[in-house]
């Protein structure tokens, strides 16, 4: 009998931490029988009568928790008797409180996602970065949408708050004025309307308004990323930045902060991708002037060979096959 693997995800959205998963789990069928369990997530669903089952049985199990709630909850079935090891990732670079530092610290194995986050964790961690699924996220002539009037994209995607940038980004994006056939579409859940009006203001401010589009989250970004030319990712703090990764494996020209999430990790700066440092309103606004004007290259084919090569969700999964097999 095949050992069990099973991942958990108690969200009521669908995430990058999802989509982190749904992008591994079909590789390990061959040598588990693989469930999630949770909902709002693709794949074999475990109902809890069956988890229990499995979990007080004999079969040797592996349950990877993606948060607290999760942890929690599976620290309960191993106190009333369960068997199995517990493995938890932490997809957050951001200071750990006393709670999450003390369910880390009962997972049998910690995976971290970057340098920076595995050197600040202060306990013992395995780092295991995210993977695109490079046969889906690709390059594809033509992708338009009807809605936007302009024939050139610029595309920020992921979550709308300040810690991701958008306000850098908009003023930057003042170099819009001087080139009409560019619009920026800024795709994703916004945390506060506040933020929004506050983003808005700033389109009217640089007289750019009907160049700027605001759209809602979307499971149809592959779409996105085809059809834009320039993708920014303006964040001053990141877990990973899956983004970042499917926009080069769609061969976008790629802008990001230096030294954030996986940023510095993917791009080398003018080789695959451009750098620069977070909040840094004029040096984007350089960036993207040069970019609109064909001053720089795009170098999207360069930033999709580095995702083949090194960030593929084939190698993600391979990297998780060793740890769960390691016990």
């Amino acid at each position: 009998m095949k050992p069990v693997l099973i991942h958990t995800h108690f969200h009521k959205r669908k995430t990058g931490v999802t989509r982190s998963i749904e992008n591994v789990l079909p590789f390990f069928v061959d040598n588990f029988e693989t469930y999630v369990y949770g909902s709002n997530i693709d794949g074999t669903q475990i109902t809890t009568s069956k988890l229990k089952s499995i979990l007080f049985s004999d079969v040797k199990t592996v349950v990877h928790c993606h948060r607290n709630n999760e942890i929690i909850r599976m620290l309960w079935f191993r106190f009333l008797g369960g068997k199995f090891t517990l493995i938890a990732t932490r997809h957050a670079e951001t200071k750990l409180s006393g709670l999450t530092k003390f369910l880390l610290k009962k997972a049998d194995r910690v995976i971290t996602l970057i340098k920076s986050m595995s050197a600040n964790l202060g306990m013992e961690n395995i780092i295991v970065g995210h993977g695109v699924k490079v046969n889906e996220f690709v390059p594809k002539e033509g992708v338009v949408f009807k809605e936007i009037k302009q024939e050139n994209i610029i595309l920020n995607a992921g979550r709308v708050r300040k810690a991701k940038g958008q306000l850098v980004l908009l003023e930057a994006a003042k170099v819009l004025k001087d080139h009409k056939n560019w619009a920026l579409l800024i795709v994703g859940q916004i945390d506060k309307p506040t933020f929004s009006e506050e983003l808005k203001e700033i389109t009217k401010k640089h007289q750019i308004e009907n160049q700027v589009y605001f759209i809602d989250e979307t499971r149809e970004i592959i779409s996105y990323y085809q059809a834009a030319k320039i993708v920014v990712a303006p964040s001053y703090s990141e877990g990973f930045s899956l983004v970042t990764a499917e926009a080069m494996s769609c061969e976008c020209s790629l802008i990001a902060t230096k030294n954030v999430g996986v940023h510095s990790e993917l791009i080398t700066d003018t080789k695959n991708g451009y750098l620069f440092e977070a909040g840094n309103v004029s040096e984007l606004e350089r960036l993207l002037s040069q970019k609109l004007k064909g001053e720089i290259p795009l170098l999207g084919k360069q930033a999709r060979a580095e995702i083949i090569k090194n960030c593929s969700a084939k190698e993600e999964a391979e990297s998780l096959m060793k740890v769960y097999q390691s016990n």
